[in-house]
C-alpha cells in the first residue's frame, strides 16, 4: 500500500491498527495522518478512490476515513465498491457539506459514521477507534471460522455425518439405525469428531456446526 503523503504506511500483518484516508485535499488529508500517527494508529493516504482500490490492503484490524466527494468515483462510489469486492472495511464518512439524502444514503448502504467538516478531532477519532473495535472483532471472528473449517476438514467422511446427524438432535440410537452401524460405533465416531473439532462440549460443538452452516435443527 502505498501512501501519498512521502512517508510509505506501514501495513505488515502485526500492525495493531490501520486508518486508511482517502480525500483529495492534501493539506487535510496529511494533517489527519498526523492526527492519528499522534495517537500511535498506523496510516495510509490515499488522493482518491482509485488509488486505494489498486493498493494492498493492511492485514490487519482497519477502518476507512473517506470523504464524500472526491475527484473521480465518489466516496459513496467507492463504497459500493468495496462492498461489491466483499471488503468490508468500516467507513467513517467526511463532508463539508450537510447533506441529509447523501447522509442517509451511506448510513443504509452500512457506513459507521457520517461528520461534517469541521468537526472536533476528538470527535473523529472516538469514531475512529469504535470502528477498528468493531473491525477487530470482525477479524477474529472470521479466524476462528477458519480454524473450525480447518478443524472439520480433517473428520472422515463418517465423523462428518455422525456429527452432522448428532447436531441435528438425534439420538446416538437413532444415528445407528439410520445409518446402519451399531450404537457403540457411533459413539466412537461421535468421541473423534469432538476431539478433532476441539470441542470440549456438545454444545461447543453444535455451535460450531451452526457456524459452519452444517447443522440442520429439523430432520
Amino acid at each position: 500500500m502505498t501512501a501519498t503523503s512521502g512517508e510509505p504506511a506501514r501495513t505488515s500483518a502485526n500492525d495493531e491498527q490501520v486508518v486508511l484516508i482517502v480525500d483529495d485535499d492534501a493539506m487535510l488529508r496529511n494533517g489527519l495522518g498526523n492526527l492519528f500517527r499522534s495517537v500511535g494508529m498506523q496510516v495510509g493516504l490515499f488522493s482518491s478512490a482509485a488509488e486505494l482500490l489498486e493498493s494492498k490492503l493492511p492485514d490487519a484490524p482497519c477502518c476507512l476515513v473517506l470523504d464524500v466527494r472526491l475527484r473521480g468515483p465518489s466516496g459513496l462510489d467507492l463504497q459500493t465498491r468495496l462492498a461489491q469486492m466483499g471488503i468490508h472495511i468500516p467507513i467513517i464518512f467526511m463532508t463539508g457539506y450537510g447533506d441529509i439524502a447523501m447522509s442517509v444514503a451511506a448510513m443504509k448502504a452500512g457506513a459507521e459514521d457520517f461528520m461534517v467538516k469541521p468537526f472536533r478531532d476528538q470527535d473523529l477519532l472516538d469514531a475512529v477507534s469504535a470502528a477498528l473495535e468493531k473491525d477487530r472483532q470482525r477479524r477474529q471472528a472470521m479466524n476462528r471460522i477458519e480454524d473450525i473449517r480447518a478443524s472439520y476438514a480433517t473428520l472422515s467422511p463418517r465423523e462428518s455425518e455422525v456429527m452432522g446427524m448428532a447436531v441435528s438432535g438425534l439420538l446416538n440410537k437413532q444415528i445407528a439405525s439410520e445409518i446402519g452401524i451399531s450404537e457403540v460405533t457411533v459413539k466412537i465416531h461421535r468421541g473423534q469428531a469432538m476431539r478433532k473439532m476441539k470441542a470440549r462440549t456438545f454444545a461447543d460443538l453444535v455451535l460450531m456446526a451452526q457456524q459452519l452452516g452444517i447443522c440442520k435443527a429439523d430432520r
